[in-house]
């Protein structure tokens, strides 16, 4: 069975960033919606795989209808779970120490790395997401994926690290249609901890 991440702040604790109200509809509504269906999916499918094994072998799911759900609602999972778990009411600062280095090696400035992932945020039609992510080598790299996709689901050998949720839901009982509003606001709560360590959790 899957469990969602269990937040360990309150709902408001991303004021004014994030709004008291779009967090607990996100996490109370979405995301339990999302593990509910899955829960449900998996079930009929009789698979016990892991969510990362899961939707990286989406194409072993024979029923069309079923392999649709699990890939909308085991995305939506996965991908709430990683979201939830990399922000914190102590975000705003830029990235240090190894991880730091990492991300101005590879984009020439956090400043750099900063406009291409809130270029992708923006930049994707409808809804969807933007991520950064990392193989087993440690290679970086930034995309977007519609609707509840992720790079697992590609078979690049990605996993996400980073992904800021552009779905309406997230953002919109704030910042109505100001979709870039919502993306400059969220670099002030990300937990670049989480995300370093996340990164060292894909090289193996």
């Amino acid at each position: 069975m899957f469990i969602r991440y269990t937040l360990p702040y309150s709902y408001d604790a991303m004021e004014p960033h994030i709004d008291a109200l779009t967090m607990k509809t996100h996490y109370t509504k979405h995301h339990a919606g999302y593990t509910n269906n899955l829960n449900d999916a998996v079930a009929k499918a009789g698979t016990d795989k892991d969510i990362t094994s899961l939707l990286s072998s989406l194409d072993a799911i024979s029923d069309p209808a079923l392999r649709q759900t699990i890939r909308n609602n085991g995305g939506g999972y996965y991908n709430h779970n990683l979201y939830f778990s990399t922000i914190t009411p102590s975000g705003g600062e830029d990235p240090s120490g190894a991880f730091g280095n990492l991300l101005k090696s590879e984009f020439g400035s956090f400043a750099d790395f900063k406009d291409k992932l809130s270029a992708l945020a923006l930049g994707q039609f409808g809804s969807g997401w933007a991520w950064l992510s990392a193989d087993k080598d440690g290679k970086l790299l930034l995309s977007s994926t519609p609707n509840q996709d992720n790079p697992l689901m590609e078979g690049k050998g990605y996993t996400p690290i980073l992904g800021i949720d552009v779905w309406e839901h997230a953002y919109y009982l704030k910042y109505k249609n100001l979709r870039g509003e919502y993306v400059k606001a969220f670099f002030n709560v990300i937990n670049w901890d989480e995300v370093a360590k996340n990164y060292e959790k894909a090289k193996k």
